[in-house]
């Protein structure tokens, strides 16, 4: 039977490892694949000095040909190995993304998104040949089209203020002290990705305690992101100097030991309070005034949790929705934020009443 060694970087070809994984064992996969960039020759800066670039032979291939069968073999071990409502994560550039992806779909993957990440400090194009290469793309995709996968809305969009999560991202290339560096000084890694990337990355598409694993490990960012965020990984790395570099930085991170500070429920999840069991439990009585953030407009909470309004339209009753999208003259409205309570100490939405109710039932729980 095969086993599952979790937390732990295993050395050897990607492929053939990979093999050694047992079948639906891994939450998400996240991997960063040779590139292929076919560089010419050495690139230069305009005063001669040399770009320090990908020239490592793991990013050689004989042809567009070997590099495609290449592809194909780890993507199928990568299927194999993932749980039927993981999730599969692949970055690349233009010279490799999009091979990748038709490969992904000839292959059964269902693509949720192609992520844009936008580096806010790309490297120029020193030549003046082209414009400048300022991003890559990141493509998520599920196993199926009815894959019940996870996505964790409510964390991205908190992460956003409030705005919905797109799917273009602006971070930063890998600089300054998260850079690995040898004795000498040099990068450990050509491609190291920052690690604000793989954080976005793993809290939006697994819960604590998931399998992360990463096929192409290299300076360990997915593993020691993932040990942050109390999640399990798996690395599969060929060069022993990435190994040694990946080790020391992943035993250095100290794990998030609360599990209950690393996501917070999607909302839809949480327990249901009415409006009402507020009246009924003595916290609103009844004829309390609700306004909204603006004090433009009134209502008044009636015994039964309901609301009675009146506006130049006329008197309006109803759920704290209905009154609210009533009094506004709107389709729909979110009567939990859209109404707010006189406090001594402020004004606050109903939500906080909602929240407070929320903590207690966890704490008594």
């Amino acid at each position: 039977m095969k086993t599952h060694p979790i937390n732990t970087i295993l050395q050897g070809d990607c492929i053939e490892t990979m093999s050694s994984l047992p079948t639906g064992s891994v939450d998400l996969i996240f991997a960063d694949p040779p590139y292929n960039l076919m560089l010419g020759g050495e690139l230069h800066r305009p005063d001669n000095s040399r770009v320090d670039g990908v020239q490592d032979a793991w990013d050689r291939f004989e042809s567009p040909e070997s590099y495609v069968a290449f592809t194909n073999a780890w993507l199928k071990e990568a299927r194999r190995v993932l749980k039927d409502d993981g999730t599969l994560w692949v970055i690349g550039s233009y010279h490799n993304i999009f091979r990748v992806g038709a490969a992904l779909q000839d292959m059964g993957f269902w693509v949720l998104n192609d992520i844009v990440w936008r580096k806010s400090n790309p490297m120029p194009n020193f030549r003046g040949t082209r414009f400048t290469n300022a991003h890559e793309t990141l493509i998520w995709c599920a196993k199926s089209p009815d894959a019940r996968y996870t996505f964790n809305y409510e964390a991205m969009k908190t992460l956003n203020e409030g705005v919905q999560m797109r799917s273009d991202w602006t971070l930063p290339l890998c600089t300054g002290a998260e850079r690995l560096k040898d004795e000498e000084g040099s990068k450990v890694h050509a491609t190291q990705k920052p690690e604000s990337l793989l954080y976005r990355v793993i809290l939006s598409s697994t819960k604590a305690g998931d399998v992360v694993l990463d096929p192409f490990l290299g300076s360990g960012t997915t593993a020691a992101v993932a040990k942050r965020l109390g999640r399990r990984w798996i690395g599969i790395e060929r060069e022993t100097r990435y190994i040694e570099a990946a080790t020391r930085r992943i035993d250095a991170v100290e794990p998030v030991r609360d599990v209950a500070l690393l996501q917070a429920p999607a909302k839809r999840s949480e327990p249901r309070i009415p409006f009402g069991s507020f009246v009924e439990q003595g916290v609103l009585e009844p004829g309390t005034i609700l306004c909204d953030a603006s004090k433009r407009y009134t209502a008044r909470v009636r015994a039964d949790g309901t609301l009675l309004a009146v506006t130049a339209r006329g008197q309006h009753s109803g759920s704290i929705h209905q009154v609210g999208a009533a009094v506004q003259g709107a389709p729909s409205c979110n009567g939990w934020t859209f109404w707010y309570l006189d406090r001594p100490d402020g004004r606050v939405p109903i939500d906080a009443l909602r929240q407070q109710a929320r903590a207690e039932m966890a704490h008594h729980a």
